[in-house]
């Protein structure tokens, strides 16, 4: 068994796969290629910081959404805790989707 620590680049690539794993209901994308997040921190200690918005403001799993990214996040060999911080700054827009997104979506 492989004891060595993970470095903050690998943690943050498995970190990159689960937000892949979650999704907004309404949208068949991931929140990861819908462009919601902003911005991933992970510290010599293993906490991670990821800095998200939603796709509006009244959002129904504005709740629930980022509970269930921390809580994945969280289970990430090496990785000691999950905080997901909401903005709205700047606001979310279609152009911060990937292509793939697009693609899913019928915008290309």
């Amino acid at each position: 068994m492989d004891t060595t620590p993970l470095n903050s680049a690998e943690i943050e690539a498995q970190v990159i796969d689960v937000l892949r794993s979650c999704f907004d209901p309404e949208i068949p994308v991931n929140i990861y290629e819908l462009g919601l997040i902003y911005g991933i921190t992970v510290d010599p200690s293993g906490e991670v910081g990821i800095q998200m918005t939603l796709t509006s403001p009244h959002c129904p799993v504005a709740g629930s959404l980022p509970v269930e990214v921390e809580n994945k996040v969280r289970v990430i060999p090496g990785v000691a805790g999950a905080k997901v911080e909401i903005t709205w700054d700047p606001p979310w827009e279609p152009s911060r989707m990937s292509d793939a997104a697009r693609l899913e979506l019928g915008m290309m």
